[in-house]
């Protein structure tokens, strides 16, 4: 099941940036946190407020803007 109904967008909220949850959390600090090799289990220990199911979204929005076609000219 998706999770990415847990990615807001507000113009007024972190200049814009995709969030979790409508919280000051960007979904680029959740992917940095992982790619630095935090685990889920740490990112939800040094913040609380959020959801191992944020995590999952985090991804999932990554995967998704990473999966986009490749246009050949002819």
């Amino acid at each position: 099941m998706s999770e990415l109904h847990r990615i807001t967008v507000n113009p007024e909220l972190c200049g814009g940036r995709p969030t979790l949850r409508h919280l000051r959390i960007r979904v680029k600090d959740v992917l940095d946190l992982l790619a630095s090799g935090a685990s889920q289990e740490e990112i939800l220990d040094d913040y609380p407020i959020l959801e191992a199911g944020d995590i999952v979204a985090a991804l999932e929005f990554a995967a998704r803007q990473s999966d986009h076609p490749v246009l050949r000219v002819a």
